[in-house]
């Protein structure tokens, strides 16, 4: 069986008490980065083998570690945080495990989406998540796409790309949509700044921003 396990997004009173228990319980654990997971672990007294499982080398180590998984009782999978396979590695393996009849079973917990969603005031009985925008290639394209959606849209977004991100946003859906911009997320330093395009940018304009951010978009 593959177990998917979700981790905190920042504070780690957040993970459960089965996500726990399966990372001590997991025969082994692949991993995003084995660094941020060890943390976790020693954090809470957990010792378990990692494996490196990441998007440098999901395809090419896909079969070797399907037959690892299916030689065992159990395997977690943990990504750096929040919840595998969601803007993170994931997708692949579970789709091959499903593919050979090894059972998947992922975990509820921590995503970042959800409470910037929750929080952003907008609508939530219909949404849009995008994840992150392409870079350069489809990035037009795929902002046109979303200037016709009449639903709330939730994105992913770097800190050195929020700026840029915003502008865009405002350049194609419209200066009159509010959006929220969620940042570092169940953390000491949690920001959440709402209003329309033109009042977040002058905000973020000339301000040095750090952290995992969530970009809420509204319908209208």
């Amino acid at each position: 069986m593959l177990v998917l396990i979700p981790t905190p997004i920042g504070n780690l009173e957040d993970i459960t008490l089965r996500a726990l228990r399966m990372l001590k319980q997991a025969d082994f654990l692949l991993v995003e980065d084995s660094r941020k997971t060890g943390l976790l672990l020693k954090h809470f007294g957990i010792e378990n083998k990692m494996i490196p499982y990441h998007k440098f080398n999901e395809h090419k180590s896909l079969e070797q570690l399907v037959e690892k998984i299916a030689a065992v009782n159990a395997a977690g999978l943990v990504t750096d945080a929040g919840t595998p396979g969601i803007s993170d590695p994931g997708f692949l393996l579970v789709r091959e495990c499903i593919r050979q009849g090894i059972p998947v079973e992922c975990l509820p917990g921590p995503t970042a989406f959800v409470p910037a969603l929750v929080n952003s005031g907008f609508p939530a009985d219909r949404f849009l998540f995008e994840g992150f925008l392409p870079v350069k290639k489809g990035r037009k394209t795929r902002l046109e796409k979303l200037a016709e959606q009449e639903v709330t849209i939730i994105l992913y977004e770097s800190p050195h790309r929020l700026l840029r991100t915003l502008q865009d946003l405002a350049a194609v859906l419209g200066q009159d949509r509010s959006v929220c911009v969620s940042r570092e997320l169940t953390k000491i330093y949690e920001e959440n700044v709402r209003g329309s395009f033109p009042e977040v940018i002058a905000y973020y304009s000339n301000k040095t921003v750090k952290g995992e951010i969530v970009l809420i978009v509204s319908a209208e």
